[in-house]
């Protein structure tokens, strides 16, 4: 199967799961089909699905990561000793982990093609992302609470696992709790890493999007917790901040010299 009957396919297949869009039709333009299928799979419940669906859905995901361009830790220079600044999307790093920024219900982002890191996460690791997520929410009982961190495979994204961690909502103006919290986000991921003989570990810029932290303050804390637990632990794992807008850059650059 070609890429695009791949794509096809999976469309098809996710419509046959929603009977209130059985009247979709599958758009002709390359774009508009894989706005589709990323809208399908975001909405998409944790439910079983078949084997064929895996196996050409990896496929199709593998390729298209690959197409956007797959970048190693390797090929990064570090402005520190064992820390790394990368601007690019996370889903096409090359390290031993990256670290989302979910929310409390830890199933990934509903809303079709949101900017969000947990949907871009979860869209191309595919659709086993979100039922594992869900296995290990139906254990736990309860909503993840802020500053904590859990671990699951990466499944088609080229890294080999994803740290999920809530970061803190900054309602009105920022508190110390909301500091705090944030410092325990990068520690318990770090821990958990350490743990998981995690040897590197990408960061997004965790609470600053849709929760409303500062950058500048986010970037601060997330630099000093990094650096005092290195160095309380003695750990040599590679850190890389990972950033996505220009204004993120330029506050870690700052920051690191």
């Amino acid at each position: 199967m070609t890429q695009a009957e791949k794509r096809e396919y999976l469309i098809t297949e996710l419509l046959k799961e929603l009977p209130e869009y059985e009247s979709i039709k599958i758009p002709t333009n390359e774009m508009e089909q894989k706005k589709l299928l990323r809208s399908l799979f975001n909405i998409r419940m944790p439910l079983p699905v078949s084997d064929d669906f895996i196996t050409i859905q990896n496929e199709y995901l593998r390729e298209e990561t690959r197409q956007k361009g797959i970048i190693s830790l390797d090929n990064l220079q570090s402005i520190k000793p064992d820390i790394y600044l990368w601007q690019g999307d996370i889903t096409t790093l090359a390290c031993d982990a990256i670290v989302n920024a979910a929310n409390s219900e830890m199933l990934g982002c509903f809303c079709p093609c949101h900017g969000c890191i947990d949907n871009a996460i979860h869209t191309f690791a595919g659709v086993q992302l979100r039922l594992k997520c869900a296995e290990i929410m139906k254990k736990q009982g309860h909503k993840e609470e802020s500053g904590k961190a859990k671990i699951t495979p990466a499944y088609n994204l080229p890294c080999k696992y994803v740290l999920h961690t809530v970061g803190p909502i900054v309602r009105k103006s920022l508190t110390r709790q909301d500091c705090d919290l944030l410092a325990s986000c990068y520690r318990s991921c770090l821990e958990l890493a350490e743990q998981n003989v995690i040897q590197s570990i990408a960061f997004c810029c965790i609470s600053t999007g849709e929760f409303h932290f500062p950058n500048d303050t986010a970037a601060e804390i997330a630099i000093k917790t990094v650096k005092d637990f290195k160095r309380h632990t003695n750990s040599k794992i590679k850190v890389i901040f990972n950033v996505f807008k220009d204004m993120d850059y330029e506050i870690y650059r700052e920051l690191l010299g």
